[in-house]
């Protein structure tokens, strides 16, 4: 029976992907017209929109038949579901069969490598690995950064021993 709903979220994925690229870019009204107005998406109110009215040559409105297939809703291109997980008791509560984490932003160093190495454990789907990735290339970065400096701080040091030697087997 898994086998069969797997096979059906697989199909629901694709028929999303398929259905989000000709669904078109939804602006509100006027907003090509004037600097002040965003393109976030406003609902047409007025007595007299044209846009409300649906009137040939305005853009389309929001409406239901622009959705997706209702197995791929609220599923991760990858096909699971995305649990936001702030400690390693969420982690817990996970399927890994069916479910994926992403940690939150909010959650600092220490408990991110712990979250981590349990979820690794676990055999869970990290699916914001790359940001964790990104963040410790930038602490390698930064420690190496330190270690120049230091290096260029010992180098005046070591000059003057060896000139302090120099001078003191001359004299």
């Amino acid at each position: 029976m898994k086998k069969a709903s797997t096979t059906a979220t697989e199909k629901a994925l694709k028929l999303r992907e398929r259905v989000k690229k000709s669904k078109p870019k939804f602006v509100r009204q006027e907003s090509w017209r004037y600097k002040r107005l965003k393109e976030n998406w406003r609902r047409p109110r007025g007595l007299d929109n044209k846009m409300r009215r649906k009137i040939k040559g305005w853009p389309p409105t929001v409406n239901t038949g622009y959705r997706g297939p209702k197995a791929s809703r609220g599923l991760h291109p990858s096909g699971y579901k995305e649990v936001l997980v702030y400690n390693i008791k969420d982690l817990k509560e996970i399927d890994p069969e069916t479910q994926a984490i992403k940690i939150a932003h909010t959650v600092g160093k220490r408990k991110r490598t712990k979250i981590l190495v349990e979820a690794n454990k676990r055999k869970i789907i990290i699916l914001n690995l790359k940001e964790v990735k990104e963040i410790a290339k930038r602490e390698e970065e930064k420690i190496e950064e330190k270690e120049k400096i230091e290096e260029e701080r010992e180098k005046p040091k070591q000059e003057k021993t060896e000139e302090e030697q120099e001078t003191d087997g001359g004299s």
